[in-house]
C-alpha cells in the first residue's frame, strides 16, 4: 500500500482523537424509525447509546431496542452535506461485528440520490460488507442501474471472498476508485477490482455511474434480507473504528 500511497496526497481524515458524539463538521446522520429498505429491522438514531467517539475509535452499536415500531436501535453515519469525493484512495481500520443478524457496512453513495436520482441509477460503492451469519466471509460490490443484485439477467459486480477473523481484530481496508476501475484491499492485499468496460455502450451512466461525487456511510443493520435471522443473545452488535483517510491524486 506504501507504494500506491506515493501517487496520492491525504485531502481528508477522522483520527477520532476527540471524545463525544461524531464531529458535526464532518459527519451527518440518517435517521428514522420507519421501514428502511432490504427488510431490515432496526431503527438510526443519533443517540450516545448507538454511536460515540472514545479512546481514539469511533463505536456503533446495534442494540435491541424498542423505538417506534423497529425492535433493535442503531446509527448510520454519514458524510453528506459534509463531504464528497469522486476518485481517490480511502482507508479504513476496522474491527467488525459479530454475531447473527448483524450486517455491517462502510459504504458510498452518490450525492444525486439527494437530489432524485433513485437507486440504483445514482450507484452505490460497498467498500466493507459483511453478514454475521456467514461469519468469515466479506463482499465487495459496485451497483448501478444494469448490474444489481435485482437484475438477474444482467452481470452482478459482487466478489465474495474468505476472510478468517475479521470480527476477532482491527484490519486495514483500501479502495481506489478511478476514472477506469475500483479495486477492494484487506490488509493490503488485493480482494477483486472492477473495471469499466471498454465497450462505449456499457460505459453509460446505467453501467458505470461511478463518475460523480459520492459521500460515505458507516451503519449496523439488523436482520434483513442480507443480515438474516437475528440472535437476540448475540447482541449488541459493535463496530469499531479507528480512523478513516481519503487521499486523492498527486497533480
Amino acid at each position: 500500500m506504501d507504494n500506491l500511497k506515493n501517487d496520492y496526497h491525504l485531502v481528508w481524515s477522522d483520527e477520532f482523537d476527540y471524545e463525544g458524539l461524531p464531529t458535526s463538521e464532518k459527519w451527518n446522520y440518517d435517521l428514522g424509525n420507519h421501514q428502511w429498505a432490504n427488510r431490515e429491522l432496526q431503527a438510526y438514531t443519533d443517540r450516545p447509546d448507538n454511536v460515540y467517539v472514545k479512546d481514539g475509535r469511533l463505536t456503533i452499536t446495534a442494540r435491541k431496542e424498542q423505538d417506534g415500531e423497529r425492535e433493535y436501535t442503531s446509527t448510520r453515519l454519514t458524510t453528506y452535506h459534509r463531504q464528497s469525493w469522486q476518485y481517490g484512495l480511502f482507508e479504513f481500520r476496522v474491527k467488525l461485528p459479530k454475531g447473527f443478524g448483524s450486517w455491517p457496512a462502510v459504504w458510498m453513495l452518490s450525492d444525486a440520490i439527494k437530489t432524485g436520482t433513485p437507486w440504483p441509477l445514482c450507484g452505490e460503492i460497498d467498500i466493507i460488507e459483511h453478514a454475521g451469519k456467514n461469519q468469515d466471509q466479506m463482499f465487495f460490490s459496485l451497483h448501478s442501474d444494469k448490474h444489481n443484485h435485482t437484475r438477474k439477467e444482467s452481470e452482478r459486480y459482487t466478489v465474495f471472498k474468505e476472510f478468517p477473523g475479521v470480527s476477532d481484530d482491527y484490519h486495514d481496508y483500501h479502495m481506489e476508485w478511478t476514472p477506469d476501475y475500483v479495486e477492494f484491499y484487506v490488509d493490503g492485499v488485493s480482494a477483486c477490482r472492477f473495471n469499466k468496460s471498454e465497450d462505449i455502450e456499457d460505459q453509460s451512466e446505467k453501467s458505470w455511474p461511478f463518475d460523480q461525487p459520492f459521500y460515505l456511510i458507516f451503519n449496523i443493520a439488523v436482520g434483513g434480507s442480507m443480515g438474516g435471522v437475528v440472535v437476540e443473545a448475540d447482541l449488541p452488535f459493535l463496530m469499531e473504528v479507528e480512523h478513516v483517510r481519503v487521499y486523492q491524486k498527486k497533480q
